[in-house]
């Protein structure tokens, strides 16, 4: 028989937070907390699953605004991948390539999947879904970036 969550258990998170994709080598990440997408989304472009030598499929892909990598590397190869029908924000079906990366919020690392998809008309380059906040977060829709303020008082 599952525990059930309270909401005593659960950690408040703001509409909005800033996070670290160590994974990735992104730091201070703005993002957006979405209770609607069940898939976290990160914002990327020029994906395409390319062949290795060796034969191993791996994805590759870039994110871009140097703001958001600390290392100005932007190009990014993943061998564990998987392709996977999301349904976007405006209700259409799309074929999405889903990587795993660890993200740290509260100071805690979480692994989470995400969707590799053009978020170029959004604000946010980052979208947190239910699958990373179920039974880990409370959002409160009145407040922004708690995580981000408790870490830079440390």
């Amino acid at each position: 028989m599952k525990k059930k969550v309270s909401s005593k258990d659960l950690r408040v998170i703001g509409r909005t937070d800033i996070v670290d994709l160590p994974d990735l080598g992104l730091h201070n990440v703005d993002v957006k907390i979405d209770t609607g997408a069940y898939t976290s989304s990160i914002h990327c472009s020029r994906i395409k699953v390319i062949k290795e030598a060796d034969g191993t499929e791996v994805v590759t892909f870039t994110i871009p605004g140097s703001k958001l990598h600390e290392k100005g590397i932007h190009r990014f190869k993943v061998k564990d991948f998987e392709e996977r029908s999301i349904r976007s924000s405006n209700g259409h079906l799309q074929k999405r390539f889903i990587i795993q990366s660890h993200i740290v919020i509260f100071g805690k690392r979480y692994q989470a999947e995400f969707s590799l998809a053009d978020r170029s008309s959004m604000k946010f380059p980052i979208l947190l879904g239910r699958q990373l906040l179920g039974k880990r977060f409370l959002v409160d829709v009145s407040k922004t970036n708690l995580s981000y303020k408790e870490k830079i008082k440390i």
